[in-house]
């Protein structure tokens, strides 16, 4: 197998693909709950076979081609990602929607799928396979690999889409690609996040969020890493049981957290540790959120020292933090707390918290098994999010075999990461070419080629 430090990738390319039709120049004001993410980038990628030669795009140059012309009727319509962040008068962040258009790299690998190191995500992808954005709000990455492969790496500013929105996005751009009409519209209209006359919130809100004048010093306290893992159907079911033990029972997503909390609080020790969940507020704001796009998140968290606990107790104190976000006067008080402090920012308290924190999002609508562009689905693909704060990011996804595996992208200290590698009980598995059925093969003539299968 061989490590990012023993191949390279290099540039081909650069240009900047804007909608294929004009748009008028205007601004879209960020809601409320946009205001409250920082500037922070998140990465996604996905890995495709080389595609049969009896495709119409059997040649990297024409994957490429059909990448940007799809790219650029996409823009149409998803208009915010060809746009940039800039401060408006009162120092708030707003989008400027004026068709600057994303940066489409063009790059080579001297690598083939088959030798990447998938469970060492800083090894093979961090700052190779999924590009670095310096400006605008979208950068997409194309990258030819050593066996004819491509993995197609993406990376957003997180103010202007949640992972929702950006699936919403990523589905449109392989339907117009595959040349289908899109399956969803989004909607920008900000006014079903508008704050209530006169606003009112829980007092909740003061200890989940943090205004940015009160923010403490960031100290780094120790490095963190990448990591993707997988955990089988089985032994997901095995998490949850244990959760529930003939209490309640627990959802799959409050199980793994519950666990992955008594995991990570043997590195805390005796001290307090914190465990953030990412709730999504659609399902809880009505019908018309469906297609809505930005961010619609709290993080509430919870804050004890699980080391004596059982994981059953901690599954309930996950569970009171879930139940009490997933209502809609959670969402709209958390609006009106926002408007309250505007134009003062604020951020989710669990990031700056002393000691360790871990925020657990669920990726289990990764649309992996959807994105066909028009040669073949996605043999594997995985969020990126390598932020710089001291809380963990943990993001489970489902597995593209179909088979109700999880796939487990983890941003960790590596004391936790040591923790779960040795303390899991088997359940987190790294993630591997074995698991991911790709192996190599000859051909007639003895050339050395890399085939494709999923198990």
């Amino acid at each position: 197998m061989v490590s990012s430090k023993d191949y390279t990738v290099r540039i081909c390319r650069k240009e900047t693909i804007s909608a294929a039709l004009p748009l008028q120049e205007h601004w879209l004001s960020l809601s409320n709950l946009d205001l409250l993410l920082p500037p922070l980038d998140v990465g996604v990628f996905f890995i495709y076979a080389k595609p049969p030669l009896e495709s119409s795009a059997s040649t990297f140059a024409s994957l490429v081609n059909v990448l940007k012309a799809s790219l650029a009727k996409s823009l149409v319509t998803y208009y915010p990602f060809a746009g940039e962040v800039v401060s408006n008068s009162m120092g708030e962040p707003e989008l400027l929607c004026n068709n600057r258009g994303v940066e489409f790299i063009e790059a080579f690998a001297d690598v083939e799928i088959a030798e990447l190191d998938f469970h060492n995500a800083d090894r093979s992808f961090e700052g190779k396979l999924v590009p670095r954005k310096k400006g605008g709000v979208l950068t997409v990455q194309a990258t030819e690999m050593k066996c004819g492969g491509m993995v197609l790496g993406c990376t957003f500013d997180h103010r202007i889409s949640d992972a929702y929105s950006f699936n919403m996005f990523l589905v449109s751009w392989s339907e117009i690609s595959s040349g289908k009409q899109i399956s969803t519209i989004p909607s920008f209209r900000r006014s079903l996040l508008s704050p209530r006359r006169p606003g009112h919130f829980d007092a909740s809100f003061n200890r989940f969020y943090i205004p940015s004048s009160q923010l403490p010093p960031l100290t780094k306290s120790s490095e963190s890493i990448n990591r993707i893992y997988y955990i089988t159907a089985a032994n997901i079911d095995r998490i949850q049981e244990m959760v529930t033990d003939g209490g309640p029972r627990r959802t799959k997503l409050e199980a793994f957290t519950a666990y992955l909390w008594k995991l990570a609080g043997r590195q805390a020790g005796k001290h307090v540790s914190h465990m953030g969940l990412v709730v999504d507020g659609r399902k809880r704001l009505g019908l018309a959120m469906d297609a809505y796009f930005g961010n619609v998140l709290s993080i509430p968290y919870a804050s004890m020292e699980v080391g004596e606990m059982e994981v059953k107790e901690i599954g309930e104190v996950v569970h009171g933090v879930v139940e009490a976000a997933a209502r809609e006067e959670h969402f709209r008080g958390l609006v009106d707390w926002v408007e309250v402090r505007r134009p003062e920012a604020a951020v989710a308290r669990v990031y700056v918290e002393e000691g360790m924190s871990v925020v657990v999002s669920s990726g289990r609508g990764f649309p992996v098994g959807e994105l066909e562009f028009g040669w073949g689905k996605a043999l594997f693909g995985s969020y990126h999010f390598p932020w710089k704060g001291n809380a963990g990011y943990v993001m489970p996804m489902m597995s593209g075999r179909g088979d109700g595996d999880w796939v487990v992208y983890a941003h960790l200290c590596r004391e936790i990461v040591e923790i779960i590698e040795d303390n899991s009980d088997g359940f987190f598995e790294p993630l591997t070419v074995d698991y991911l059925g790709i192996k190599g093969n000859v051909n007639r003539l003895g050339e050395k080629i890399i085939g494709f299968m999923l198990n």
